[in-house]
């Protein structure tokens, strides 16, 4: 066989194969075997009847026919192979010559993934939440837990807000009762809103035994209705006072305001850390998509996307909900759910040949040593072997996909390491606190955060 390259417009090439007759002929005796299969005739064993018998009775057009059918596609799997095509959609083939006899030639017109270039990729900066807890936000954690030690008691004075009163409450309109805002005995909290836009003002100064009637309109409702609201308790929080001895009595381990103070900070510093670390990786390939015009190649949309239902559909089915059921309960459709992840797909593509122009321009590569790392990975996962894993991929010619997408993890890495990250002040951040290193460890075998699928 052999076979070359043309380039075409539009991120397209087209792959010339010629194939000799004495190669095709071997095909054509693998077609008869197929339809020995098929045929049964006196004499023979089912599957047995040689090939000069069988081109005597059904002549050799039928299986020259089945062997341009099933080796035409063998034929230009080896040439994509050979000539490393990235291909990314169903090519069309066009049989040149030889559909009848002698040798045979065709033309195949692949789509490829474009190849494109990312430029500014070095200076890329991301605005990521602050990791560090404020004084604001600790002093708002203490006060919330001295308010859930506090204790109500009559206040003896009229309400105001921040003060819990007891109600009842009467709402009609046009003379009927207004479902859930018909009750008795209601603790209420002043200031909080819940009911309508005024009703905090109509409870604001009021003495217990006081009755207030007005119209409102509730919330989540157009309408106004008519409340009578009857104020029967009046209470204020009393909150325990702050002293080491507090702290020690009730938080226990700290024992000390000061500590305590410090633990809050601490774990409200560990949570920011989290959400900021989880937010990482999608800034920066939002940030990296941004640096470019990328058209995604509707093949490679469409190839992501059935990917993505059809992991939407297994994870439904893992929780006992058919997709009828969700589609139901979230007033979808089969086509606007499809088309409500098409843009997430559209933004993995864009992701995809980003990070795989990054891995060019860096000339970064993955070598036996990250093959075998992931072989490894990947046995554990399935329970397998990692030769097994090895000769599966080997088998089945997936070795390239594997390749790329430790390229790409491998780009994704350069970048952690390289964007400048701030906080909405514009305050840079630690790259090291960020990323989960030391400032012990080596840069150049880092260990950054989990990061999302980037697989197209």
């Amino acid at each position: 066989m052999k076979s070359s390259v043309e380039p075409l417009e539009g991120n397209r090439v087209k792959i010339s194969v010629n194939i000799d007759e004495s190669e095709f002929d071997r095909d054509i005796d693998q077609a008869f075997r197929k339809i020995a299969r098929e045929v049964r005739l006196p004499g023979f064993r089912n599957g047995k009847a040689p090939r000069r018998v069988l081109e005597a009775r059904i002549g050799i057009a039928p299986a020259r026919e089945q062997a341009l059918r099933d080796a035409i596609p063998v034929y230009l799997a080896k040439a994509v192979r050979d000539h490393e095509v990235d291909l990314i959609a169903t090519p069309e083939v066009e049989i040149t010559e030889g559909e009848e006899t002698g040798p045979v030639a065709f033309d195949a017109t692949l789509e490829v993934r474009p190849e494109i270039s990312v430029p500014g990729y070095g200076g890329l900066r991301v605005e990521l939440p602050s990791p560090e807890a404020t004084d604001d936000e600790v002093a708002e954690a203490v006060a919330a837990e001295l308010r859930r030690h506090g204790q109500l008691v009559d206040a003896g004075r009229p309400s105001a807000a921040g003060d819990f009163i007891t109600v009842d409450i009467s709402a009609t309109r046009d003379g009927e009762e207004v479902a859930g805002l018909n009750t008795e005995d209601w603790s209420y909290e002043v200031g909080q809103g819940w009911i309508a836009d005024d009703f905090d003002e109509q409870v604001t100064g009021v003495l217990p035994g006081v009755e207030r009637r007005f119209s409102a309109t509730p919330k989540g409702t157009e309408e106004p209705a008519d409340f009578v609201v009857k104020v029967t308790r009046v209470q204020e929080l009393v909150l325990p006072e702050l002293t080491d001895e507090w702290v020690a009595d009730t938080i226990g381990d700290p024992d000390t305001v000061e500590a305590w103070r410090e633990s809050i900070r601490e774990r409200l510093s560990g949570g920011k850390l989290s959400q900021a670390r989880n937010q990482l990786v999608g800034r920066v390939t939002e940030a990296l998509t941004g640096l470019t015009e990328i058209e995604p190649p509707e093949a490679l949309v469409q190839g992501d996307l059935q990917r993505r239902v059809e992991g939407m559909v297994r994870q439904l089915q893992s929780q006992g909900i058919s997709v009828e059921q969700w589609l139901s309960a979230t007033g979808q459709d089969t086509t606007q759910f499809i088309e409500s992840l098409k843009p997430q797909s559209e933004q993995a593509v864009k992701v995809d040949l980003a990070l795989r122009a990054v891995a060019a321009a860096e000339g970064i590569e993955a070598d036996e040593g990250d093959l075998d790392a992931e072989y490894q990975r990947l046995a554990v996962q399935v329970n397998q072997k990692a030769n097994q894993v090895r000769k599966a991929y080997e088998s089945n010619d997936l070795v390239p996909d594997l390749v790329a997408q430790i390229r790409k993890s491998k780009a994704l890495d350069w970048l952690l390491h390289h964007v400048e990250m701030v906080d909405p002040d514009g305050h840079e951040l630690d790259r090291d606190l960020v990323l989960g290193h030391t400032h012990d460890e080596d840069e150049d075998e880092p260990s950054p955060p989990e990061s999302q699928e980037t697989e197209a």
